[in-house]
């Protein structure tokens, strides 16, 4: 082999030795950080375990630490706020919303933090979020409202409520039917009356 060639050999190696490190690198770069990403996923659903324990000391912990975990969501799509809401817990959804985060965040279904309290009638916490400008008629992947939930689901106080903060009674559901439709499949006469004055 000639000088020349052994040369441009050497350098042919040098070049594939520097192309592989750079792969090497690059690879390890990307690694890090989805790991970084797993431990960061793990970490904060450790958040979630709390709210589900209804342990409000852990979750000021861990939100006063993390602010940024507030905007995770667990393998159902809900957010924090979306599922201690959604228990009924009202402590630690005052907790949670001292830190700066999207209230309307809806779920795999599309439904809010609002929308799940009206389904389940907890009118204190519907009152906390609408104080923190929860959006009264975002509609889910269905088309139905919270005024939708708390209609057919008897919470005449939530249909009040909702309709007092600017809740619209005539949006249709993907179905085409609004509140008071709801409400006359349910025979749930007061309610009924009070859409129909609305």
């Amino acid at each position: 082999m000639s000088q020349s060639e052994c040369v441009k050999c050497n350098a042919s190696v040098s070049n594939l030795s520097f192309t592989l490190i750079i792969f090497v690198d690059i690879k390890a770069e990307w690694y890090f950080y989805y790991s970084a990403l797993s431990i960061c996923k793990l970490m904060s659903q450790s958040l979630f375990d709390a709210i589900r324990n209804e342990d409000s000391l852990t979750v000021d912990s861990f939100v006063n630490e993390n602010p940024q975990w507030v905007n995770e969501k667990d393998q159902r799509g809900s957010t924090p706020l979306l599922l201690a809401t959604y228990f009924g817990f009202e402590e630690i959804s005052e907790i949670l919303l001292k830190h700066p985060q999207e209230i309307d965040a809806q779920d795999a279904s599309g439904n809010t933090a609002l929308m799940g309290v009206c389904f389940k009638g907890f009118q204190n916490i519907a009152q906390l979020l609408i104080a923190h400008k929860a959006n009264v008629n975002v509609r889910n992947y269905n088309g139905a409202t919270a005024l939708i939930f708390a209609a057919t689901f008897n919470h005449g106080e939530l249909v009040k409520l909702l309709l007092e903060n600017g809740a619209d009674p005539e949006i249709r559901d993907d179905r085409g039917n609004r509140a008071v439709e709801h409400a006359k499949m349910q025979e749930i006469k007061e309610i009924v009356s009070l859409l129909e004055m609305s």
